[in-house]
């Protein structure tokens, strides 16, 4: 086994609790332990349940792997290192895991997406383990109790990262059931809420260390630091200043190593963004703006026009991929014609909203400037930089989305962050 730092006397308190509850919830920010915790609970549980099947689950497969099958080197795996075996059942990806009860089976599903429930029905499971539950869709979630309620030992396992009070999850799931904690005795519910206070593998100095770098009237702070529900409104990018900006010359050196992207948001009535970025000593500098508004211009631009643009701009220069929306078929048919080099984005809004804040929050310490820096020349993303805000009306219905206005450059950028950056180690 690893080495496990000490446990907090709440971390503690959680885990004997889980025996005794069907029903296991920790909440709460960023490294605070959660996860580990309740992979811990859970795998002990699993070595002495009755019942053979069990469920990992997380937004997909690959982030129920990640998260807790792996999980940096204390998951599944390594709590019954020696014991497990990776296969199938039933055509889904499966753990098998000897414990002193028998072989069983921990089957592996995602769940972010509606109609993913059907890869767990027709199982009866004796636990479930599903992490950044609140990330999930709604009908898989609810799914996952009615597929517990024949275990002989029913357990069900939760972790979540602090989302609008009135996410749908606290409002159709959690709520009710802290209601009934309250309502009858021994109801089974085992909450608690946890911070990066209470994760001891952290050093007071290290806290403070990342406590710096998030600014206090952020979403990320409330949420990741304090681990607070609250709204996500106003400005996205409240951490973008000047700081984050450079004059032509100041940015990355083209006579050393480096990589350079091009990534592409396209519209015909919209207005069409491309942004050329240079990635050197683990920094990411903007370098250019392509920007075409056909509202401004009185004219729609074609697929093979945008395309000449494109060839254009890019001029012969050495470059390594243009990453664009899945959803832009047509154009990607033109650019590949005229030999340009494609890939699909990750166009995933939120998590790549709060990558984009995490490379200009931080310090690259080869460079002491933040990860992500933009040429002042760019006048077009940095205008969306100070202007991109969350939609207040859809916070108030628990659903968090920017406001979809002034935001093409924002799409771009946001695309090759996703796909390309992915993430900053010790960051996320």
């Amino acid at each position: 086994m690893p080495e496990y730092a000490p446990f907090c006397e709440k971390q503690v308190r959680y885990f004997k609790k889980c025996y005794n509850n069907w029903l296991n919830c920790a909440e709460g920010g960023k490294r605070a332990g959660k996860n580990v915790l309740n992979i811990l609970a859970w795998c002990d549980i699993i070595e002495a349940h009755p019942d053979k099947l069990h469920l990992a689950a997380g937004v997909s497969v690959a982030s129920a792997k990640l998260n807790i099958i792996d999980s940096n080197g204390y998951g599944v795996l390594e709590y019954f290192k020696g014991r497990c075996r990776s296969g199938k059942y039933q055509e889904r990806d499966a753990l098998y895991v000897q414990t002193g009860m028998g072989e069983k089976v921990i089957l592996i599903s995602g769940g972010g997406k509606q109609g993913d429930e059907r890869y767990v029905k027709g199982n009866t499971y004796g636990s479930v383990y599903v992490t950044e539950v609140n990330e999930c869709a709604q009908t898989f979630v609810k799914e996952i109790f009615d597929r517990t309620l024949s275990s002989q030992d029913r357990k069900i396992f939760f972790d979540l990262n602090p989302k609008a009070p009135n996410h749908w999850f606290y409002t159709e799931i959690l709520d009710i059931h802290q209601a009934n904690q309250y309502k009858y005795d021994n109801y089974g519910l085992n909450y608690e809420h946890f911070t990066l206070h209470d994760n001891f593998s952290f050093t007071d100095e290290k806290i403070r260390e990342i406590i710096r770098t998030y600014p206090k009237s952020s979403v990320w702070y409330i949420r990741d630091i304090l681990g607070k529900r609250t709204n996500a409104e106003g400005l996205i990018y409240d951490m973008y200043g000047p700081d984050s900006e450079y004059e032509t010359g100041q940015g990355p050196n083209i006579d050393n190593w480096y990589h350079r992207y091009y990534t592409t948001d396209y519209g015909t009535t919209n207005p069409f963004a491309c942004l050329e970025i240079i990635e050197q000593d683990g920094s990411f500098y903007v370098e250019n703006e392509l920007y075409y508004d056909s509202r401004k211009h009185n004219r729609q631009k074609e697929d093979s026009e945008y395309g000449e643009d494109m060839l254009k701009y890019i001029d012969n220069k050495r470059y390594t991929t243009n990453i664009i929306d899945p959803s832009a078929a047509s154009f990607k048919v033109a650019l590949r014609k005229r030999g340009i080099k494609v890939r699909d984005a990750d166009n995933d809004v939120i998590d790549g909203i709060r990558l984009v804040s995490s490379l200009l929050r931080m310090t690259n310490p080869k460079t002491g400037k933040p990860y992500l820096m933009i040429n002042k020349r760019c006048t077009n993303l940095i205008n969306e930089m100070y202007s991109y805000v969350w939609d207040e009306k859809a916070s108030e219905r628990g659903v968090e989305q920017p406001v979809k206005a002034f935001d093409h450059c924002e799409d771009a950028l946001r695309y090759f962050c996703k796909t390309i950056v992915k993430y900053i180690p010790g960051v996320r």
